[in-house]
């Protein structure tokens, strides 16, 4: 449904003047036409704690000014100046700047009653109050965090009607859930410009995340200059980091938009790359070289050499007071331990201090390790591995393995942030890491206290395959629904609501300057070449329907190893991890069977999509004789035109009857999951859909669902 026809529903809803808590809208059913209505209408995401529509709505003109009371500092009016653009280009209005003289009567007037820390902390005030009226927009916050938050709410509240652009009259008081909202992005494996983080930072801002955990080292890269130890970025990065003041940047940039910035340095695993340069602190004897693979890799920093320490006592002060955040985060996670297990030297250390085999030399490594950090005025952050009930309490742990392994930490008095779930990598669907909560599972049964010490979540951008083109694609606008998990209310779980609100913030996000819609046009356009419009269409259409195989398995399916040298110029590397084609068709069919097959009109629009689909390949397969990146999913391509002809089958089947016998059920079923196969490291996502089709046939030829 476009934007313009769901804002017109909207606005005679307002009329009704309804009362509002948001906590109560997941109680109500799924068929509810209240929820179903009212959710979308609002766009916003996260959704707030609670908001109560008034009646009407405020016009935004050319004369909208804000204006600024009680306290007020850089950061405030940066965030009021950035509100002002971009609500210009939302707009195409043009807005006066902040200060100017006010030119009319519509006015936004934002007060904060103090201001936040000097270097932004864990747990800061960040709620707000927004209140909409057709003559005022009034934000009130206690302290500049929750009024910038406040401002993004009423960005997405901005739509067009009739009448220009409004913002519905409403009243909204929010606060988040958890204090701990973060982002990772790894770029180590593959490097990651500054422009390409700053607007993601951005998109955080807009969704209300709080925390950029940046994964600095790996085997692959070192990417911070080091002045004291300058080998480290020199001969661990081929050329590719950070310089000291490119990072202050990154982290003022940051920090003006409520976002704090956790660096990570990963040890004593993952650490090839600190060894070019440094093949004296590593277990096994050099050289080394960058790893140019992914996996687990055996070198490993040497836990009995004192000289280690020395050097990580050095180069932690040198970013300690480089990265002003509290938390320092020192990874500890995928020892495989076989460059201790070949040295004889680490092997009778471990003896002569009765340690507990390679676990309890890791354990007094990360004892050392986290005095060290401490020393530094910081708090430990370690991946799962590094929890031991003899480490400090201050330590945070954060897990991938999941909910039993946090309340496992919580149990022993540790802070946690829940990752397992959050992981845009693996391709997941937004629906299903939206179910993930760090309240969920093994978490629930926690008590009071124990809760309290999870902090939080943040979702994971792994980089194997991704880089500057590709990677807003790979978390947006999926980031957005794991974003509305760590700040809303946890009743919050319709999946229809989500989505439908997730799409309306993923198109506003392009105005940040994300690229996950623009470059996914731009990629196509690379891969077809001098394609004819036709040819061009045909390419789309196949690769609106495709994703990426899930979870680690691309390097089960490749056809030769993949190195971070390796160009990601694919089909499988420009599309969207999930389709929103392929779901909404899946939607089509589910609605259409549960009305017992008897839905004309989602009958007409299933069999237009499906003609769609079938005749499609006959357009494509001229390009794939032209590019050898269109050929390679030239077989998906066939695929389609299969599936859907299956598709059309059953659907002339449900309708007028025909041949439905069992023998023939089972024919279009191995076609199906012949189709369902991965080729080219992609899966056709329709198939499953239609196999729903197939399995509704009764033997008479009717939908079985009429039975039920």
């Amino acid at each position: 449904m476009g934007k313009s026809k769901v804002w017109l529903r909207g606005l005679s809803l307002m009329m009704l003047s309804l009362s509002l808590n948001v906590s109560s809208w997941a109680q109500e059913t799924q068929s509810s036409s209240r929820q179903t209505l009212l959710q979308p209408e609002l766009n916003l995401m996260p959704v707030p704690a609670s908001a109560q529509m008034g009646s009407g709505s405020f016009k935004i003109d050319s004369s909208f000014n804000v204006t600024l009371t009680g306290h007020s500092d850089t950061r405030l009016e940066g965030a009021l100046q950035r509100f002002l653009d971009r609500l210009g280009k939302q707009t195409g209005l043009l807005l006066p700047p902040l200060h100017s003289p006010t030119l009319g009567k519509l006015r936004m007037v934002v007060r904060v009653d103090h201001d936040s820390k000097p270097v932004q902390e864990l747990g800061e005030d960040e709620s707000y109050t927004l209140e909409v009226t057709p003559g005022r927009v009034n934000i009130t916050a206690p302290t500049d965090l929750g009024a910038l938050h406040a401002l993004q709410t009423f960005l997405q509240l901005v739509g067009v009607s009739p009448d220009g652009f409004v913002a519905p009259a409403v009243i909204i008081k929010d606060t988040p859930r958890f204090p701990w909202r973060g982002l990772m992005i790894d770029v180590a494996r593959h490097f990651i410009p500054m422009e390409v983080l700053r607007r993601n930072i951005d998109g955080m801002e807009a969704v209300k995340m709080n925390v950029f955990h940046w994964h600095l080292s790996e085997n692959q890269g070192f990417r911070v200059e080091s002045r004291k130890f300058p080998k480290l970025h020199q001969m661990g990065s081929d050329g590719l980091y950070y310089t000291q003041d490119e990072i202050r940047g990154l982290i003022a940039y940051a920090r003006e938009r409520g976002v704090r910035v956790v660096p990570e340095f990963d040890i004593p695993g993952h650490s090839t790359a600190w060894f070019v340069g440094h093949p004296e602190l590593a277990s096994a004897p050099g050289p080394f070289t960058i790893e140019r693979r992914w996996g687990v890799f055996d070198p490993a920093f040497d836990p009995t050499n004192e000289k280690v320490y020395k050097f990580l006592d050095e180069f932690i002060g040198e970013m300690a007071k480089l990265f002003p955040d509290h938390f320092f985060h020192v990874g500890g996670d995928e020892v495989n331990g076989k460059a201790w297990d070949a040295n004889p030297k680490i092997q009778e250390f471990i003896r002569a201090h009765d340690l507990k085999g390679n676990a309890g030399l890791q354990l007094y490594f990360n004892k050392k390790l986290q005095g060290i950090v401490s020393k530094h005025g910081k708090s430990m952050v370690g991946w799962d591995e590094v929890l031991d009930p003899t480490l400090p309490k201050d330590i945070v742990i954060q897990s991938w393995r999941g909910q039993a392994s946090l309340a496992e930490a919580a149990k022993q008095g540790y802070r946690g942030i829940l990752s397992n779930g959050y992981y845009l990598d693996l391709g997941w669907s937004a629906a299903r890491h939206y179910a993930v909560d760090p309240m969920g599972d093994a978490s629930a049964g926690l008590s009071a206290e124990e809760k309290q010490r999870i902090l939080g979540g943040e979702s994971c951008m792994w980089s194997e395959y991704v880089n500057a083109e590709n990677i807003d694609s790979r978390i947006w606008p999926r980031n957005a629904a794991i974003a509305e998990r760590l700040w809303s209310p946890q009743d919050m779980r319709d999946p229809a609501s989500m989505y439908a609100r997730m799409h309306v913030i993923g198109a506003q996000l392009e105005w940040l300057g994300l690229t996950h819609q623009h470059n996914y046009t731009r990629m196509l356009h690379r891969i077809a070449g001098a394609a004819s419009a036709e040819e061009f269409n045909a390419l789309r259409t196949l690769a609106d329907v495709v994703e990426p195989v899930k979870d680690y398995t691309r390097e089960q399916t490749a056809t030769e190893p993949a190195t971070s040298e390796m160009p990601l110029n694919r089909v499988v590397d420009a599309i969207p991890l999930e389709s929103r084609t392929a779901r909404e068709f899946s939607e089509m069919v589910d609605k259409y069977v549960a009305a017992s097959c008897h839905d004309t009109t989602l009958a007409a629009q299933l069999r237009a999509q499906l003609i769609l689909w079938r005749d499609n390949d006959a357009k494509l397969q001229p390009l794939a004789q032209r590019s050898f990146l269109v050929k390679e999913v030239a077989a998906t391509s066939q695929d389609l035109v299969a599936v859907a002809s299956v598709g059309l089958a059953a659907l002339d089947a449900l309708e007028h009857g025909g041949n439905t016998d069992e023998a023939w059920k089972a024919q279009q079923s191995a076609v199906l999951q012949e189709a369902q196969k991965p080729k080219g490291q992609l899966l056709l996502m329709p198939a499953s859909a239609i196999q729903k089709l197939v399995d509704a046939m009764s033997a008479g030829g009717s939908c079985a669902a009429a039975k039920s």
